[in-house]
């Protein structure tokens, strides 16, 4: 099996790097790419939904990035401990119908020791805002690297 360093033990610095790939990955809304950072039999937990493995990740995400429209996200590491990261974050969407929310939450991360994610918890709460309301305006795709962070935005 290949390796995604970082890989644990993970140092705030080695975690926070983790994080932001993790970000970018997601960003690209491209559910094959996202899915290879996870074990081919990854369990996940995404708000009620319960899923096992690479395929059910991949056809998940298809479905979410078919009705979460524009999506743009910001990770930002919120804890850690040699194999185990904790995030939060926040994403903007919108439906087919034009309706924007921003979703909160947060992850619990569990890694093997190839850096890849077995485990993966995630409580997530949506908001309905206005569009003038929004905050992630940057082309779609990863994050600037200037574009401030949750913490840069206070949020």
């Amino acid at each position: 099996m290949s390796q995604r360093p970082p890989l644990p033990p993970f140092t705030v610095e080695s975690a926070a790097q983790k994080t932001r790939l993790a970000e970018d990955a997601w960003n690209s809304r491209d559910p094959e790419r996202v899915s290879l950072a996870y074990t081919p039999d990854s369990r996940w937990r995404n708000r009620s939904d319960f899923l096992v493995g690479r395929p059910a990740i991949v056809a998940f995400l298809t479905a979410k990035w078919q009705k979460e429209l524009d999506y743009r996200l910001i990770k930002e590491l919120w804890g850690l401990n040699d194999n185990r990261i904790a995030v939060r974050f926040q994403y903007e969407w919108h439906h087919a119908d034009g309706a924007w929310y921003r979703s909160y939450g947060n992850e619990q991360w569990e890694f093997d020791e190839n850096g890849l994610m077995r485990r993966r918890e995630a409580s997530i709460n949506d908001v309905a805002i206005r569009e003038s309301e929004r905050r992630f305006l940057w082309p779609l795709g990863p994050r600037p690297a200037d574009h401030p962070g949750l913490t840069e935005l206070g949020m």
